[in-house]
């Protein structure tokens, strides 16, 4: 077992049960732990802090699994905290038969992401502890949910900051010839093997409702649609039109399926493959107008570094956005980037009202639905920020 000691006065994060320590709060470590290995963390005077997983190429050098030196880190361990997070969802059936089951650091799991579509289990392994235990999660995912197939996506590009390769492909059983799921009515038929994050945006799924419910009689243009969440509640909710606005040639394509899973009025329906940026504009030199608005871009901010970037990506969009919004009408716009506080998300789109020449009513706030929780020891969590808008 090896030992790694914390640098005086840099052991508070530990105390306050923070999952993560970098490598600038470590003593020069003896040995050689391996990438995904399993170390007890002492603070400078052996005073026992945790037990966490190790990774020498992260920034991130340990990721706590316990702080209880109790406990032992075995299969038995990740048995308990799979079916833990899983317990804990059970009343959340009502949702539909698509939800996270497993939300990494606040769930006691540091690095591992897992959704349920169906019978199918989507896992995503971002760290090097959940790699090292990668049979053993699997195993015990199957034996505690009975999933027809575990498909694994971890293709997402932290792992490269963790020295890892990119991998996805199917893990156990097998795949349905498609899967589809249900979300509060609505049918979305789901790519889990190459449609974006593990196939589907199932932090939305409350989100989606929401602004459905806001859509009756309204124009609404919804931007970076993918495969047409938002667009679906749109139309459920009695729009008068809906404008849907993707990059994605693919996406498009899934978003008209699902428009057909769901009888819903192909004519009220306008689908439009281009740049998001350059297409408002076009939208704004044409004088087009809009009732509701939907922003929900990809993640511009990953982390810290990249803020100041997409700050500016942000503004514009959002800019653009209140110059289309009719007055009385309403702007949702989202931002998934970790490395954006809530706080700097607000002050963004307050300057884009101020350069916009509009003025807006802040009347809500959204965030990830309730199978994302965030332990409040890791508000790194609460990576999902939406806020609701009203043009005066």
């Amino acid at each position: 077992m090896h030992v790694v000691k914390i640098k005086p006065g840099r052991e508070k994060s530990a105390l306050q049960r923070h999952p993560w320590l970098f490598s600038g709060a470590l003593l020069p470590v003896t040995g050689d732990p391996k990438s995904g290995d399993t170390v007890k963390v002492l603070d400078c005077n052996g005073r026992f802090l945790g037990w966490a997983a190790w990774s020498g190429e992260s920034q991130i050098r340990l990721r706590f699994w316990s702080f209880d030196e109790r406990e032992t880190i075995d299969r038995d361990f990740f048995r308990r905290r799979l079916n833990r997070a899983i317990q804990q969802r059970a009343a959340m059936e009502h949702m539909g038969d698509a939800m996270r089951l497993v939300h990494g650091e606040s769930d006691g799991l540091p690095g591992l992401i897992v959704d349920r579509y169906g019978e199918v289990l989507v896992l995503q392994l971002l760290a090097a502890g959940p790699e090292a235990w990668r049979e053993v999660l699997c195993d015990e995912l199957q034996a505690l949910t009975g999933a027809r197939a575990i498909y694994e996506r971890s293709d997402a590009d932290v792992r490269e900051l963790e020295g890892l390769p990119l991998r996805s492909g199917l893990l156990r059983g097998e795949l349905p010839a498609v899967t589809d799921i249900t979300e509060h009515g609505l049918r979305y038929r789901v790519n889990v093997a190459a449609g974006q994050k593990t196939g589907f945006y199932l932090d939305q799924r409350a989100n989606r409702q929401r602004v459905g419910g806001l859509a009756r009689g309204a124009d609404v243009l919804n931007c970076f649609c993918y495969t047409g969440g938002f667009s679906l509640a749109a139309l459920r909710g009695e729009a008068r039109s809906v404008v849907s606005v993707d990059s994605s040639g693919d996406a498009l394509d899934a978003a008209r399926v699902n428009l057909s899973l769901n009888g819903l009025p192909s004519e009220r329906a306008e689908w439009v493959e281009a740049d998001v940026f350059q297409y408002l504009r076009l939208l704004r030199d044409k004088g087009r107008s809009y009732d509701l608005i939907v922003l929900d871009p990809p993640k511009f901010a990953p982390t810290v570094q990249h803020v100041e970037r997409a700050s500016r990506a942000y503004k514009d969009i959002n800019l653009w956005a209140m110059k289309l919004l009719r007055p009385g009408g309403h702007l949702a716009t989202f931002t998934c980037s970790g490395g954006m506080s809530a706080e700097l998300f607000q002050k963004i789109v307050a300057g884009s009202a101020w350069d916009a020449k509009a003025d807006m009513q802040l009347i809500g706030r959204f965030t990830a639905d309730i199978d994302h929780p965030v332990s409040l020891n890791f508000p790194e969590g609460d990576y999902l920020k939406g806020l609701l808008l009203r043009k005066v």
